[in-house]
């Protein structure tokens, strides 16, 4: 039975080192990957001044980006963003107004398609993914898995290039740790509205999961102007605590599950290491007794009661013999007498 047992436990073992062996080298790319079922909201507020009135008042933005996932494939993902800023003097106003908006409350509408690499998180440009949209460069809307502490290139819907994302150090939101990067654009040429020339400054702080690379957390004061200096739009906007707090709790369920997903390889090939130790016990204790059995038939010392039994009854005959023998008359014959007795 002990030799049974050891055989299965072996053979478990070779299962559980093989599986340990296939999660480190496939669980890591398969799971660290852009899902394909991507659809985020994010809100933003601040405050603003814009022309013409230049007087600053409460803003709002949202940020809407789904996951296109007809054309998108287990190596790209294509994202359609649509953005709305819009003035929110009174703190009512919707998601977004159109331009038939009798308040005026519109500030800018921007819609986009862009498509970046599941792992990298690097802008990709293949028609057959964006058609014929703009394209883009570097990180867009997200960092790499497993961030490291240095710069990035990251894209400026503004300026329709990459700017520096600088590491700035670690911060810790609600519990979760972030790194802090930070782009700093000064007083670049840009366009600044559709067909309008003029400058164009920006200061963006990021706070990323360095695990799974999302915005946790973003704040920006950015000012645009014309080129005769006139300014057209300062603001400075940030997520709302209520997006923050909805980022923080995915980020620390993600992270949860991957780190889990990550030691996967370290728990199998510990239980099959186990298994393998014991299994070999048990099967190497069973040939012992084996052997050990097979050497004292050999050398004539096996104590089974079929020995004992048969070493009983020849010892019995011996006596038997010996009494027979010594009561024989000289001329062979035994009393009848004595065979009864004996």
């Amino acid at each position: 039975m002990r030799r049974i047992v050891g055989l299965v436990l072996m053979g478990l073992a070779g299962f559980l080192v093989m599986t340990a062996l296939l999660a480190l080298v496939y669980v890591p790319g398969a799971l660290k990957k852009t899902p394909l079922d991507v659809d985020s909201t994010t809100r933003l507020a601040g405050n603003a001044s814009v022309l013409p009135t230049g007087e600053a008042s409460p803003i709002k933005a949202l940020s809407r980006t789904v996951s296109n996932g007809e054309k998108s494939d287990g190596d790209v993902v294509v994202f359609d963003t649509f953005t709305c800023l819009i003035a929110d003097p009174e703190g009512d106003a919707p998601d977004c107004v159109d331009e038939s908006d009798p308040d005026k409350r519109l500030v800018s509408a921007t819609q986009e398609t862009f498509a970046t690499n599941r792992k990298s998180a690097v802008a990709v440009n293949d028609e057959k993914y964006i058609g014929d949209g703009v394209a883009h460069d570097g990180l867009v809307n997200k960092f790499p898995f497993d961030v490291e502490q240095k710069t990035y290139p990251f894209w400026d819907g503004v300026l329709a290039h990459t700017v520096d994302a600088n590491f700035d150090g670690v911060e810790e939101i609600d519990g979760l740790e972030t790194y802090r990067f930070v782009t700093d654009v000064a007083n670049e040429s840009a366009e600044i509205s559709s067909g309008v020339q003029g400058t164009y400054t920006s200061l963006k702080t990021m706070f990323i999961d360095p695990v799974t690379g999302s915005i946790i957390k973003q704040s920006e004061k950015q000012s645009r102007s014309l080129e005769d200096g006139t300014k057209v739009l300062d603001m400075d906007l940030t997520f709302t605590d209520e997006t923050v707090a909805a980022n923080v709790k995915a980020a620390k369920d993600s992270g949860s599950q991957l780190g889990l997903l990550g030691k996967l390889p370290l728990i199998t090939g510990l239980l099959g290491l186990l298994s393998g130790i014991v299994g070999f016990l048990l099967w190497r204790g069973a040939r012992r007794t084996e052997d050990a059995v097979d050497y004292d038939y050999d050398r004539g010392y096996a104590d089974t009661t079929t020995d004992r039994v048969s070493d009983v009854r020849n010892d019995a005959d011996d006596t038997s013999l010996d009494v027979f023998n010594e009561r024989a008359d000289g001329d062979g014959t035994v009393r009848r007498s004595d065979l009864h007795r004996h």
